[in-house]
Protein backbone atom coordinates (compact mmCIF):
# COMPACT_ATOMS: atom_id res chain seq x y z
CA UNK A 1 0.00 0.00 0.00
CA UNK A 2 1.16 3.53 -0.85
CA UNK A 3 2.04 5.54 2.24
CA UNK A 4 1.05 9.25 2.85
CA UNK A 5 3.44 11.82 4.83
CA UNK A 6 2.58 14.80 5.66
CA UNK A 7 5.56 17.18 6.16
CA UNK A 8 4.67 20.79 7.70
CA UNK A 9 6.44 23.65 10.07
CA UNK A 10 6.10 23.46 13.57
CA UNK A 11 4.40 26.65 14.17
CA UNK A 12 0.78 27.35 14.09
CA UNK A 13 0.29 28.09 10.25
CA UNK A 14 2.05 24.86 9.31
CA UNK A 15 0.60 22.70 12.23
CA UNK A 16 -3.22 23.74 11.41
CA UNK A 17 -2.77 23.08 7.52
CA UNK A 18 -1.67 19.95 7.97
CA UNK A 19 -4.35 19.08 10.66
CA UNK A 20 -6.83 20.68 8.50
CA UNK A 21 -5.72 18.72 5.09
CA UNK A 22 -5.85 15.11 7.37
CA UNK A 23 -9.22 15.71 8.62
CA UNK A 24 -10.08 16.45 5.14
CA UNK A 25 -8.62 13.11 3.76
CA UNK A 26 -8.57 10.69 6.64
CA UNK A 27 -5.80 8.54 6.62
CA UNK A 28 -2.53 6.69 8.44
CA UNK A 29 0.10 9.30 7.70
CA UNK A 30 3.43 9.59 8.82
CA UNK A 31 3.88 13.25 10.34
CA UNK A 32 7.55 15.27 9.82
CA UNK A 33 7.82 18.21 11.63
CA UNK A 34 9.88 20.35 13.68
CA UNK A 35 10.79 23.65 15.12
CA UNK A 36 10.16 26.49 13.60
CA UNK A 37 13.95 27.00 12.39
CA UNK A 38 13.58 23.80 10.73
CA UNK A 39 12.77 24.74 7.32
CA UNK A 40 14.32 21.72 5.36
CA UNK A 41 12.14 19.22 6.41
CA UNK A 42 12.05 17.56 2.96
CA UNK A 43 15.54 16.17 3.68
CA UNK A 44 14.00 13.90 6.02
CA UNK A 45 11.60 12.03 4.28
CA UNK A 46 11.79 8.56 2.67
CA UNK A 47 9.17 7.82 0.14
CA UNK A 48 8.93 5.70 -3.04
CA UNK A 49 7.32 5.51 -6.18
CA UNK A 50 3.34 5.61 -5.40
CA UNK A 51 3.60 7.52 -2.05
CA UNK A 52 2.02 10.87 -1.51
CA UNK A 53 3.74 13.18 0.22
CA UNK A 54 1.86 16.87 1.54
CA UNK A 55 3.77 19.46 2.41
CA UNK A 56 2.64 22.58 4.18
CA UNK A 57 4.17 26.19 5.16
CA UNK A 58 7.79 25.41 4.29
CA UNK A 59 9.62 27.57 1.47
CA UNK A 60 10.02 25.90 -1.50
CA UNK A 61 13.76 27.37 -2.08
CA UNK A 62 14.93 25.58 0.93
CA UNK A 63 13.47 21.85 -0.32
CA UNK A 64 14.19 22.40 -3.92
CA UNK A 65 16.45 19.72 -4.28
CA UNK A 66 14.70 17.28 -1.76
CA UNK A 67 11.76 17.73 -3.72
CA UNK A 68 13.05 16.74 -7.43
CA UNK A 69 14.75 13.61 -5.86
CA UNK A 70 10.96 12.64 -4.37
CA UNK A 71 9.78 13.51 -7.95
CA UNK A 72 12.42 11.73 -9.60
CA UNK A 73 11.50 8.96 -7.72
CA UNK A 74 7.89 8.91 -8.36
CA UNK A 75 6.69 10.68 -5.28
CA UNK A 76 3.50 12.62 -5.92
CA UNK A 77 4.06 15.33 -4.16
CA UNK A 78 1.18 18.46 -2.98
CA UNK A 79 2.56 21.68 -1.80
CA UNK A 80 0.79 24.21 -0.23
CA UNK A 81 2.98 27.28 0.44
CA UNK A 82 2.84 31.19 1.00
CA UNK A 83 6.95 32.19 0.83
CA UNK A 84 8.46 33.24 -1.64
CA UNK A 85 9.82 31.13 -4.74
CA UNK A 86 11.41 31.17 -8.06
CA UNK A 87 10.67 28.72 -10.55
CA UNK A 88 8.24 26.03 -9.37
CA UNK A 89 8.91 22.74 -11.17
CA UNK A 90 6.98 21.59 -13.68
CA UNK A 91 6.40 17.82 -12.99
CA UNK A 92 3.14 16.08 -13.85
CA UNK A 93 3.21 14.77 -9.95
CA UNK A 94 3.57 17.91 -8.58
CA UNK A 95 0.37 19.96 -7.51
CA UNK A 96 1.73 22.97 -5.84
CA UNK A 97 -0.21 25.65 -4.36
CA UNK A 98 1.55 28.28 -3.78
CA UNK A 99 0.57 32.42 -3.22
CA UNK A 100 3.36 35.64 -1.70
CA UNK A 101 0.40 37.85 -1.00
CA UNK A 102 0.87 39.22 2.21
CA UNK A 103 -3.03 38.72 3.13
CA UNK A 104 -2.73 34.48 2.99
CA UNK A 105 -1.22 32.18 5.13
CA UNK A 106 -0.83 28.22 3.98
CA UNK A 107 -3.67 27.68 6.24
CA UNK A 108 -6.13 30.14 4.40
CA UNK A 109 -4.79 28.08 1.59
CA UNK A 110 -5.70 24.46 2.28
CA UNK A 111 -9.17 26.41 3.70
CA UNK A 112 -9.54 27.92 0.06
CA UNK A 113 -8.69 24.39 -0.99
CA UNK A 114 -11.31 22.32 1.04
CA UNK A 115 -13.77 24.53 0.81
CA UNK A 116 -13.86 25.68 4.45
CA UNK A 117 -14.15 22.44 5.72
CA UNK A 118 -12.66 23.13 8.88
CA UNK A 119 -12.60 26.69 8.88
CA UNK A 120 -12.00 27.32 12.93
CA UNK A 121 -8.74 25.22 12.46
CA UNK A 122 -7.58 27.61 9.52
CA UNK A 123 -8.68 30.73 11.11
CA UNK A 124 -6.26 29.54 14.20
CA UNK A 125 -3.82 29.20 11.57
CA UNK A 126 -3.98 32.51 10.44
CA UNK A 127 -4.43 34.09 14.08
CA UNK A 128 -0.80 32.19 14.69
CA UNK A 129 0.45 34.00 11.98
CA UNK A 130 -0.55 37.08 12.86
CA UNK A 131 -3.42 37.56 10.15
CA UNK A 132 -5.51 39.18 12.86
CA UNK A 133 -7.96 41.17 10.23
CA UNK A 134 -8.15 38.69 7.59
CA UNK A 135 -8.76 36.41 10.29
CA UNK A 136 -11.69 38.26 12.04
CA UNK A 137 -13.18 39.21 9.08
CA UNK A 138 -13.25 35.63 7.47
CA UNK A 139 -15.17 34.72 11.27
CA UNK A 140 -17.24 37.16 11.05
CA UNK A 141 -18.41 35.96 7.83
CA UNK A 142 -18.78 32.82 9.04
CA UNK A 143 -20.74 33.74 11.69
CA UNK A 144 -18.45 33.31 14.56
CA UNK A 145 -18.83 35.24 17.47
CA UNK A 146 -16.31 37.74 19.19
CA UNK A 147 -16.37 35.85 22.28
CA UNK A 148 -15.06 32.36 19.69
CA UNK A 149 -12.74 34.52 17.90
CA UNK A 150 -10.87 35.45 21.13
CA UNK A 151 -10.68 32.23 22.30
CA UNK A 152 -9.18 30.98 18.55
CA UNK A 153 -6.62 33.93 18.44
CA UNK A 154 -5.67 32.98 22.19
CA UNK A 155 -5.01 29.59 20.99
CA UNK A 156 -3.05 30.12 17.42
CA UNK A 157 -0.76 32.23 19.09
CA UNK A 158 0.11 30.03 22.06
CA UNK A 159 0.66 27.40 19.22
CA UNK A 160 2.79 29.58 17.31
CA UNK A 161 4.79 30.99 20.26
CA UNK A 162 5.55 27.05 21.03
CA UNK A 163 7.15 26.86 17.77
CA UNK A 164 10.24 29.07 19.02
CA UNK A 165 13.61 27.56 20.36
CA UNK A 166 16.71 26.52 19.43
CA UNK A 167 15.96 22.80 20.24
CA UNK A 168 12.97 20.46 21.71
CA UNK A 169 14.25 21.60 25.38
CA UNK A 170 13.41 25.22 24.72
CA UNK A 171 9.82 24.84 24.13
CA UNK A 172 7.01 23.79 25.90
CA UNK A 173 6.10 21.17 24.09
CA UNK A 174 7.85 19.44 21.01
CA UNK A 175 5.54 20.08 17.68
CA UNK A 176 4.89 16.87 16.80
CA UNK A 177 3.42 15.69 20.30
CA UNK A 178 1.65 18.85 20.41
CA UNK A 179 0.10 17.94 16.81
CA UNK A 180 -0.61 14.73 18.49
CA UNK A 181 -2.98 16.37 20.63
CA UNK A 182 -4.35 19.05 18.04
CA UNK A 183 -5.52 16.02 15.91
CA UNK A 184 -7.71 14.75 18.66
CA UNK A 185 -10.44 17.66 17.94
CA UNK A 186 -12.02 18.34 14.67
CA UNK A 187 -13.26 22.00 16.49
CA UNK A 188 -10.22 23.67 18.28
CA UNK A 189 -12.90 25.24 20.64
CA UNK A 190 -13.11 20.92 21.90
CA UNK A 191 -9.63 21.35 22.16
CA UNK A 192 -9.96 24.37 24.68
CA UNK A 193 -12.60 23.08 26.64
CA UNK A 194 -10.54 19.67 27.50
CA UNK A 195 -6.44 20.15 26.88
CA UNK A 196 -4.86 21.49 29.91
CA UNK A 197 -1.71 22.27 27.62
CA UNK A 198 -2.76 25.54 26.04
CA UNK A 199 -2.98 27.20 29.34
CA UNK A 200 0.33 26.06 30.08
CA UNK A 201 1.96 27.08 26.87
CA UNK A 202 0.10 30.39 27.31
CA UNK A 203 1.36 31.19 31.12
CA UNK A 204 5.03 30.40 29.71
CA UNK A 205 4.46 32.81 26.89
CA UNK A 206 2.81 35.82 28.84
CA UNK A 207 6.26 35.33 31.52
CA UNK A 208 8.76 35.49 27.99
CA UNK A 209 6.54 38.57 26.44
CA UNK A 210 6.97 40.50 29.95
CA UNK A 211 10.55 40.05 30.01
CA UNK A 212 11.51 40.95 26.42
CA UNK A 213 9.13 43.82 26.43
CA UNK A 214 11.10 44.88 29.49
CA UNK A 215 14.41 45.15 27.73
CA UNK A 216 15.45 48.60 25.90
CA UNK A 217 15.19 48.93 22.35
CA UNK A 218 18.90 48.63 20.38
CA UNK A 219 17.58 51.40 17.96
CA UNK A 220 14.25 52.93 16.90
CA UNK A 221 12.87 56.34 14.99
CA UNK A 222 9.28 57.05 13.70
CA UNK A 223 9.02 53.77 11.39
CA UNK A 224 10.63 51.59 13.00
CA UNK A 225 12.35 49.62 15.84
CA UNK A 226 15.20 47.25 16.34
CA UNK A 227 15.80 45.12 19.73
CA UNK A 228 18.68 42.40 20.31
CA UNK A 229 18.14 39.98 23.04
CA UNK A 230 20.82 38.06 24.77
CA UNK A 231 20.98 34.68 24.23
CA UNK A 232 18.74 33.20 27.09
CA UNK A 233 16.03 30.21 27.08
CA UNK A 234 13.14 33.05 27.21
CA UNK A 235 14.54 35.00 24.44
CA UNK A 236 14.87 31.98 22.62
CA UNK A 237 11.31 31.55 22.43
CA UNK A 238 10.17 34.44 22.55
CA UNK A 239 11.63 36.08 19.30
CA UNK A 240 9.00 35.79 16.71
CA UNK A 241 6.19 36.54 19.79
CA UNK A 242 7.93 39.50 20.10
CA UNK A 243 7.73 40.92 16.85
CA UNK A 244 4.16 40.48 16.06
CA UNK A 245 3.60 42.20 19.55
CA UNK A 246 5.46 45.33 18.28
CA UNK A 247 3.66 44.97 14.90
CA UNK A 248 0.05 44.43 16.60
CA UNK A 249 0.89 47.57 19.25
CA UNK A 250 2.96 49.59 16.41
CA UNK A 251 0.60 49.19 13.10
CA UNK A 252 2.52 51.98 11.13
CA UNK A 253 5.95 50.77 12.11
CA UNK A 254 8.34 48.28 11.23
CA UNK A 255 10.15 46.19 14.06
CA UNK A 256 13.05 43.74 14.18
CA UNK A 257 13.96 41.38 16.75
CA UNK A 258 17.08 39.65 17.11
CA UNK A 259 18.31 37.41 19.33
CA UNK A 260 22.42 36.95 20.15
CA UNK A 261 23.23 33.15 19.05
CA UNK A 262 25.58 30.97 21.82
CA UNK A 263 27.52 30.11 18.30
CA UNK A 264 28.08 34.17 17.62
CA UNK A 265 26.04 36.67 15.35
CA UNK A 266 21.91 37.03 15.55
CA UNK A 267 18.98 35.09 14.63
CA UNK A 268 16.20 37.79 13.27
CA UNK A 269 12.96 38.18 13.03
CA UNK A 270 11.32 41.25 10.98
CA UNK A 271 7.76 42.52 11.00
CA UNK A 272 7.06 45.17 8.07
CA UNK A 273 4.56 47.44 8.84
CA UNK A 274 0.94 46.19 9.29
CA UNK A 275 -0.13 49.35 7.30
CA UNK A 276 2.25 48.64 4.61
CA UNK A 277 2.80 44.72 4.80
CA UNK A 278 5.36 44.14 2.35
CA UNK A 279 9.59 44.50 2.16
CA UNK A 280 10.40 42.12 4.79
CA UNK A 281 11.34 39.23 2.30
CA UNK A 282 13.62 41.87 0.53
CA UNK A 283 15.58 43.03 2.94
CA UNK A 284 16.22 39.31 4.91
CA UNK A 285 17.23 37.78 2.08
CA UNK A 286 19.75 40.67 1.50
CA UNK A 287 21.29 38.91 4.55
CA UNK A 288 20.81 35.64 3.63
CA UNK A 289 17.18 34.97 4.49
CA UNK A 290 13.95 35.41 3.23
CA UNK A 291 10.37 34.92 4.39
CA UNK A 292 7.57 36.59 2.78
CA UNK A 293 5.95 40.08 2.29
CA UNK A 294 5.23 40.68 5.79
CA UNK A 295 7.15 38.84 8.13
CA UNK A 296 10.82 37.72 7.29
CA UNK A 297 14.04 36.21 9.27
CA UNK A 298 17.58 35.46 9.08
CA UNK A 299 19.07 32.19 10.73
CA UNK A 300 22.42 33.78 11.04
CA UNK A 301 23.15 37.25 10.50
CA UNK A 302 27.15 37.22 11.63
CA UNK A 303 27.64 40.44 14.64
CA UNK A 304 30.04 42.17 12.15
CA UNK A 305 26.69 42.93 9.99
CA UNK A 306 24.58 44.39 13.05
CA UNK A 307 24.89 47.80 12.32
CA UNK A 308 25.08 46.98 8.15
CA UNK A 309 21.48 45.87 9.04
CA UNK A 310 20.27 48.59 11.01
CA UNK A 311 20.99 50.99 8.63
CA UNK A 312 19.40 48.82 5.72
CA UNK A 313 16.39 48.20 8.20
CA UNK A 314 16.01 52.15 8.28
CA UNK A 315 16.51 52.54 4.73
CA UNK A 316 14.07 50.41 3.81
CA UNK A 317 10.62 51.86 1.71
CA UNK A 318 7.71 49.53 3.03
CA UNK A 319 4.31 49.01 1.40
CA UNK A 320 5.26 47.56 -2.39
CA UNK A 321 2.89 45.11 -3.13
CA UNK A 322 4.18 41.48 -3.50
CA UNK A 323 3.02 38.73 -5.91
CA UNK A 324 1.46 35.53 -6.45
CA UNK A 325 2.34 32.54 -7.84
CA UNK A 326 0.44 29.83 -8.32
CA UNK A 327 0.10 26.43 -9.86
CA UNK A 328 -1.82 23.02 -9.67
CA UNK A 329 0.51 21.24 -12.17
CA UNK A 330 -0.63 17.91 -11.07
CA UNK A 331 -3.94 18.26 -11.71
CA UNK A 332 -3.25 19.89 -14.84
CA UNK A 333 -4.66 23.54 -14.04
CA UNK A 334 -3.30 26.89 -13.60
CA UNK A 335 -4.33 30.06 -12.03
CA UNK A 336 -3.48 33.29 -13.16
CA UNK A 337 -1.15 35.38 -11.28
CA UNK A 338 1.11 37.79 -10.87
CA UNK A 339 4.89 36.75 -10.41
CA UNK A 340 6.17 37.30 -6.73
CA UNK A 341 9.72 37.90 -5.63
CA UNK A 342 12.46 36.09 -7.22
CA UNK A 343 14.90 35.79 -4.99
CA UNK A 344 16.00 34.32 -1.01
CA UNK A 345 15.31 31.43 1.14
CA UNK A 346 13.25 31.33 4.08
CA UNK A 347 14.59 32.13 7.55
CA UNK A 348 12.73 32.90 11.20
CA UNK A 349 9.62 35.04 11.18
Amino acid sequence: MPQHVDVCNGDADGLCAALQWRLHEPAPATLVTGLKREIALLERVAANAGDEVNVFDLAMQRNRSALARLLDAGVRVRYFDHHAVQDIPSHPLLEALIDCASDVCTSLLVDRHIGGAFRAWALVGAYGDNLTRVADCLAADSGIGTGDRARLRRLGEAINYNAYGDDEPDVCIAPARLHAILARYSDPRDLLAHEAIIDEIDALRGADLRQALDWPSHWQDAGGSVHVLPDAPWSRRVLGCLANELANAQPQRAHAVLKRQRTGGYAVSVRAPLAAPSGAHELCSRFGGGGRARAGGVDALPAADLECFVSAFEGVRWGEPAGVVSSELGRGERELARTGPATGTQGRE
